[in-house]
């Protein structure tokens, strides 16, 4: 059976691979058009985010099996036409959900604790203590929107802490735990003082926090969303930063990336990203939430096992 690699992923799953007798065919350097001529006799696909799987290029690809996306989100994957193809889909959240959850909680308490102001200053020799006044998680109310893998993983974190977790999930029900209340949305409206999101992105979810949300919430509230840029409208969000209906925001994702993220400073920027770029009250990083060296491995490693076991 072959297999087209055509993102660099952690060995690991090309020597699980090799060893149970699969083919596996580097095309990282290959241009899409040389890939579609390799896509011809493969019967499966290793990917992260390079090419978009479209019906244009998956049509060159008659014997395909499967696709292997390192990685959660599935969005640059046409859904439909995968499954009229009965071409089987993987991904593997279990990879990087740990990664995320320790991200996520890692960004609110530099929030809370202005640690990234605080070491500007000190760095730029200002040695300035009641500026950088923190605040305590501790009491707050911290709500989960979408409790997969990655939702679970940030509750998870927040154990140790003497916080209130609530959750909700469209489509799952009976996830409570002694630590974690299953609600629905709007009790995180009225309860929340920090919400985060971790649902993929889809014809529901894009632009989810629009104007609308941020003015329903009861109290100001801090966000985070390590899920998918378009998950937030940008404009929606600077407004609510700028009123203080939104106190703060850690983001490790942006409406303005590109399948290729490296180019998001290339573009024209607008305001409402240049606002984001210099608030001081907003923390960003560059899309690196499931981003670390042990759910390099995992990742692989996980596509592995469900490759191996559906074969």
């Amino acid at each position: 059976m072959k297999v087209l690699f055509l993102d660099i992923v952690h060995p690991i799953i090309k020597e699980r691979l090799t060893a149970a007798g699969y083919a596996c065919i580097d095309a990282t350097m290959a241009s899409k058009e040389e890939c579609q001529e390799l896509l011809t006799d493969a019967h499966g696909i290793v990917i992260r985010s390079r090419f978009k799987m479209e019906k244009t290029f998956l049509k060159h690809a008659k014997q395909l099996i499967f696709i292997a996306r390192s990685g959660a989100g599935m969005e640059n994957i046409d859904l439909t036409y995968c499954k009229q193809q009965n071409i089987a889909l993987y991904n593997a959240p279990e990879g990087n959900r740990n990664a995320v959850g320790e991200h996520a909680l890692g960004m609110l308490l530099a929030l809370f604790n202005k640690l990234h102001l605080c070491s500007n200053d000190v760095k730029n020799g200002k040695w300035e203590r009641e500026k950088n006044r923190g605040a305590e998680l501790d009491g707050k109310t911290v709500g989960i929107i979408g409790f997969g893998n990655n939702g679970s993983a940030f509750a998870k974190k927040l154990r140790g802490f003497d916080v209130t977790v609530l959750a909700y999930d469209k489509y799952k029900t009976g996830f409570a735990t002694e630590w974690v209340e299953e609600v629905q949305l709007e009790s995180l409206f009225d309860q929340c003082d920090v919400i985060s999101f971790h649902i993929p992105q889809n014809t529901e979810t894009v632009y989810f926090a629009d104007e609308t949300f941020f003015s329903k919430f009861r109290k100001p509230i801090y966000l985070i969303n390590l899920a998918r840029g378009k998950v937030v409208n940008t404009a929606a969000l600077v407004n609510a930063l700028k009123s203080e209906s939104v106190l703060g925001a850690c983001l490790d994702v942006l409406e303005y990336e590109k399948a290729s993220f490296e180019s998001i400073f290339s573009q024209k920027n607008d305001p409402c990203f240049d606002y984001l770029l210099n608030a001081e009250n907003v923390i960003l990083s560059p899309h690196v939430g499931g981003w670390t060296t042990e759910s390099y491995f995992k990742l692989s490693n996980v596509l592995a096992d469900k490759i191996l076991k559906n074969a």
